[in-house]
């Protein structure tokens, strides 16, 4: 009995050292919400700084048009799971069901703790190297990518989106979309909109959060505010930096223009409970996060925010 409580000991220690972390509190708490006009469950180019595909909407106002909606490659969210915890028990169910077969109990000569960690150890190595070779073989079958300028408002002219670049035919063949330039000015907007936001979410200000969001966000931001105020924790967003963002999409449809951008920035994001202790996140270390915003403005307007989506 007592090796046992042993064993789940250093099974639930290990877990604990290899799941990721939760900080992921920023606007938006790294979630894909909010609305992309008829491309909302379309999956975006993918473009330099987000090579990956985008996520699925996980919220959303805008209605899908069929339960098969969506690009090639792009299909409803399913429930999140951790492959690597995942691989990790079901290699560790398996050796001990092996042991139990060839007759040398659980985990054979290994169930003291100083074999389990070794055991521990190797497969630890083996996803390592697993996951290794996979970076290699995707490295050498990235997706053909958005044109657009490479970093915000820094010596980039107009660029007309490439639709073509979409995954299953981006905007071809659909009604009522019509491709747009976007230039070095709106690129500010989106950069100092980036700042501008995360100021507000760290300052709790809905006043100035709704006059740079759409009313959907908005509401989801007040939200996920709320959230922290009911759970007694603040979360604040500071020092962000963008290091480097480029076009994925630009398009007007039913006389809204609609461009979707990825940006890829650092930030200190911490959170804090009612006696200013750090519960989540660091103070003095930086984060970085890859998203992809969009913004809609009417054609005299100026680029509101419309939606995030995280980066697979």
């Amino acid at each position: 009995m007592k090796r046992a409580k042993n064993l789940i000991a250093a099974v639930a220690a290990a877990a604990l050292v290899v799941t990721p972390s939760l900080a992921m509190a920023r606007a938006g708490g790294g979630s894909s919400m909010g609305s992309r006009g008829s491309m909302t469950y379309s999956a975006p180019p993918s473009t330099r700084t987000a090579p990956s595909t985008a996520a699925p909407m996980q919220r959303s106002t805008t209605q899908p048009s069929s339960p098969s909606y969506g690009g090639a490659g792009y299909s409803q969210p399913a429930p999140a799971r951790s492959g690597f915890m995942s691989g990790l028990m079901g290699g560790l169910i398996g050796a001990g069901i092996g042991g139990l077969l060839l007759g040398h109990g659980f985990f054979g000569g290994g169930l003291g703790f100083g074999g389990f960690i070794g055991f521990l150890l190797q497969i630890l190595l083996l996803v390592v190297l697993v996951r290794f070779l996979w970076k290699l073989f995707a490295n050498g079958r990235r997706p053909a990518m958005a044109s657009g300028p490479n970093i915000f408002a820094r010596n980039a002219g107009p660029q007309p989106s490439d639709f073509r670049a979409a995954g299953g035919g981006g905007m071809s063949g659909a009604g009522g979309l019509t491709p747009i330039q976007i230039g070095p000015q709106d690129f500010q907007q989106f950069e100092q909109t980036l700042y501008a936001v995360q100021a507000a979410w760290s300052a709790h200000d809905m006043n100035a959060l709704q006059q740079m969001a759409t009313p959907e966000m908005s509401s989801y931001f007040g939200e996920q505010l709320a959230e922290q105020a009911s759970r007694g924790v603040r979360n604040t967003v500071t020092d962000v930096r963008l290091q480097s963002g480029d076009l994925s999409q630009a398009w007007t449809e039913r006389g809204m223009d609609y461009a979707t951008v990825a940006m890829r920035f650092s930030m200190i994001d911490v959170t804090r409970d009612s006696a200013g202790r750090a519960v989540d996140g660091s103070p003095t270390e930086h984060q970085t996060a890859t998203e992809l915003w969009t913004f809609v403005r009417s054609r005299s307007g100026q680029w509101i925010l419309s939606a995030i989506q995280q980066t697979r």
